[in-house]
């Protein structure tokens, strides 16, 4: 078995409950080592605590959890070391200077260095691949938004973890910086085969960064795949429309390719105004969304037929 089948965390029917409100109440999921996995959900619907628990931040209140091998509620110093942490914001160390203050905690990593992982990361190297070069004498103060968001990414992967946890990680980004961030995540998890976990409100973000979906319901995981997977099996068909003839039409279909080349090969230059929308992770996640709100369960959308 080849590293990227094997496990590198799982989760069978967590719970968690504060008082008499459940706010976890089966979720169930796991991850292969170096897959990049999202978790979407509405406010509310327990990403965060889930992320926590997985943390060893909190103790569950029933389930089987493993990362890395270990339950994170007794994982050690050891086990530790092997997992990074991005936290949404933090504002410590103001005063620090950014190669200074990467030296200083990578050297809580040196005696967790095996004969597979050198840790710390050489400060060099890291402040390279995070694009702070020209930034390391500087004090953390007077970092910008997007330099202090790389900062925080290379505080929490000094220690060459094998699992990344990150919660919100983009909130407040421009345009620019969001997409240099993307470009960051995806070359660590290349780099150096680190499995990721991150949840996001960016659907765009999940879609570009994700190899796997997983949207949290009500304390419960709804759905599971990859971006095109979860649109084709929750949200339905793509639609095709057209114009024949003077009259317009609307055909909903699991392949538009090829209903498109019979399409031609039928009415050939006849068809104008040829237009197709493909099920998107938007589309998937607003119907699972809207079916929460009403209390509905998981169900396919029912087939538009072809209408003039």
């Amino acid at each position: 078995m080849t590293r990227h089948q094997q496990i590198a965390l799982r989760i069978d029917g967590l719970r968690m409950r504060y008082g008499t409100a459940e706010i976890l109440t089966d979720v169930t999921f796991q991850m292969r080592h170096g897959e990049i996995t999202a978790l979407l959900g509405p406010n509310g619907a327990g990403k965060t605590t889930t992320i926590e628990v997985l943390e060893g931040f909190r103790q569950p209140s029933g389930g089987q959890i493993e990362v890395l091998g270990t339950d994170p509620a007794q994982g050690g110093s050891q086990w530790r070391a092997r997992v990074g942490v991005v936290l949404q914001s933090w504002r410590d160390h103001a005063r620090w200077r950014v190669r200074e203050l990467l030296a200083h905690q990578g050297r809580y990593y040196t005696r967790y260095a095996t004969d597979l992982i050198e840790r710390p990361w050489d400060v060099d190297d890291l402040l390279e691949v995070v694009g702070l070069t020209d930034h390391a004498d500087q004090q953390v103060r007077l970092l910008s938004g997007g330099q202090r968001r790389r900062l925080d990414v290379a505080i929490g992967v000094v220690g060459r973890p094998e699992l990344l946890f990150l919660d919100e990680p983009t909130a407040g980004f421009d345009p620019e910086a969001r997409r240099e961030f993307h470009d960051l995540v995806l070359r660590l998890a290349a780099e150096g085969d680190t499995t990721v976990l991150l949840t996001t409100h960016d659907l765009n973000e999940a879609e570009k960064l994700a190899d796997r979906i997983l949207i949290l319901d009500r304390g419960r995981i709804v759905a599971d795949g990859t971006p095109s997977e979860l649109a084709r099996q929750i949200v339905g068909d793509d639609l095709v429309r057209w114009t024949h003839n003077g009259q317009r039409y609307v055909r909903s279909t699991t392949d538009s390719t090829s209903f498109i080349f019979q399409l031609f090969q039928q009415y050939g230059d006849a068809i104008t105004d040829l237009e197709i929308q493909r099920s998107s992770l938007e589309d998937t996640y607003l119907h699972l969304v809207r079916q929460a709100e009403a209390g509905a369960g998981t169900t396919t959308s029912p087939e538009l037929g072809e209408v003039a």
